[in-house]
C-alpha cells in the first residue's frame, strides 16, 4: 500500500493531518506532506483522510493487486 498525492488538487483544507496526524501534515497555509508513503499500522486512518477529502486530492494504492 502507499499514498498518492495529485497536488493540483489539494488546496490545504488539512482534513487529512487530522484524520491521520502520523501520515500527513499540512504546513500553514500550504499544501499535504505525506510523512509516509506507506500507511503501515495507521491504514484506517489514512482510509478516512482519502475518503473526508474535500477535494479528493488523496488516494491509496495497492501495489500487490492483479491488473
Amino acid at each position: 500500500m502507499r499514498i498518492e498525492v495529485d497536488l493540483d488538487l489539494c488546496q490545504g483544507h488539512a482534513v487529512c493531518q487530522d484524520e491521520a496526524p502520523a501520515v500527513f501534515t499540512v504546513p500553514k497555509n500550504g499544501k499535504v506532506q505525506v510523512l509516509r508513503a506507506d500507511p503501515g499500522d495507521d491504514l484506517e486512518a489514512a482510509r478516512d483522510a482519502v475518503r473526508y477529502c474535500p477535494t479528493q486530492a488523496l488516494t491509496i494504492v495497492d501495489d500487490n493487486q492483479q491488473p
